[in-house]
């Protein structure tokens, strides 16, 4: 059986004779396979470029953020660094203010105890801390035990502000002088022994008398003994009382703050002169004023 053949004539623009090429089927066959793969082969090979042009281009962004991410942990380092040495100033002066308050002793300041924590300078380095979890746990839990021990510090404070502001601590008379004490005595009048509930501040008639402490009125009244008289409730059980004052400045339910003028020394009721007689008492005992004088 003979062969197939294609032919291809080839005709010149020019005056030159035209040609004839010959192919087999075979030929042809091979030669459309052979464009059809080379054409495979080209698409692959410009795929594979385009993938690794962009691989290589993501890379280059990944290698930028990762440079970008080493730059803001090393922030972050000196960050952590800083904090702790705020930690250790603030540590220092808790330490401070727990000696004022009677929490640690001097001797003792690294030792357990109220208002205890992990100090900064127990885990500061000479190179700064690396970021970790627990690195950042133990800033949290130093964070939280500061807190913790501040609020018992303001808490304390707070407490003793609020007793002192209601604790008689001042003379009620500028410039009186004591002539009787707390405690047994002679009574002037009639030289017998008698029990003095309070102190006499000797002092000119008319001069001012003060609140020794915050706290409101709680009676005004005049009888024989003490002539006129105020009572002061200043709270947690302590109330003042004086008696033979020449006149009032505050009325009954009044709120009075320490230094405000209640009245004028005078020698009204059973006085022999111009003096005031002041009492102290807590939960309804009369305690000696003496003790609470803390400008004498």
């Amino acid at each position: 059986m003979g062969k197939s053949f294609l032919s291809l004539i080839i005709i010149p623009h020019t005056k030159s004779h035209s040609r004839t090429l010959s192919f087999s089927k075979k030929t042809l066959k091979f030669a459309l396979w052979g464009t059809i793969a080379a054409g495979v082969f080209i698409l692959a090979m410009t795929a594979d470029y385009v993938r690794i042009k962009l691989a290589g281009q993501k890379y280059s962004v990944l290698l930028s953020e990762n440079q970008q991410q080493k730059e803001t942990i090393k922030q972050y380092e000196g960050s952590i660094g800083a904090l702790q040495e705020k930690f250790k100033a603030f540590e220092n002066k808790i330490d401070v203010l727990n000696l004022m308050a009677g929490f640690k002793s001097p001797d003792k300041l690294q030792d357990p105890g109220v208002g205890d924590y992990p100090r900064s300078d127990q885990v500061l380095s000479a190179s700064p801390p690396q970021i970790s979890s627990g690195n950042l746990q133990n800033i949290q839990q130093r964070r939280d035990d500061i807190q913790k021990n501040l609020d018992t510090l303001a808490n304390f404070f707070e407490t003793q502000s609020s007793r002192l502001a209601v604790t008689p601590t001042i003379k009620p008379v500028v410039g009186g002088l004591i002539s009787s004490n707390f405690g047994w005595r002679s009574d002037p009048f009639t030289g017998q022994r008698t029990f003095h509930w309070g102190i006499d501040i000797v002092a000119a008639w008319g001069n001012p008398v003060i609140a020794p402490a915050d706290g409101f009125v709680l009676k005004v009244s005049s009888d024989k003994y003490l002539g006129n008289s105020i009572t002061l409730s200043h709270g947690l059980g302590v109330t003042t009382l004086y008696g033979h004052l020449s006149k009032f400045a505050v009325r009954e339910g009044q709120k009075i703050k320490r230094g405000d003028v209640i009245g004028s020394v005078g020698a009204t009721g059973k006085a022999l002169g111009p003096h005031l007689h002041y009492e102290v008492h807590l939960n309804d005992k009369p305690v000696n004023p003496y003790n609470y004088l803390l400008d004498e």
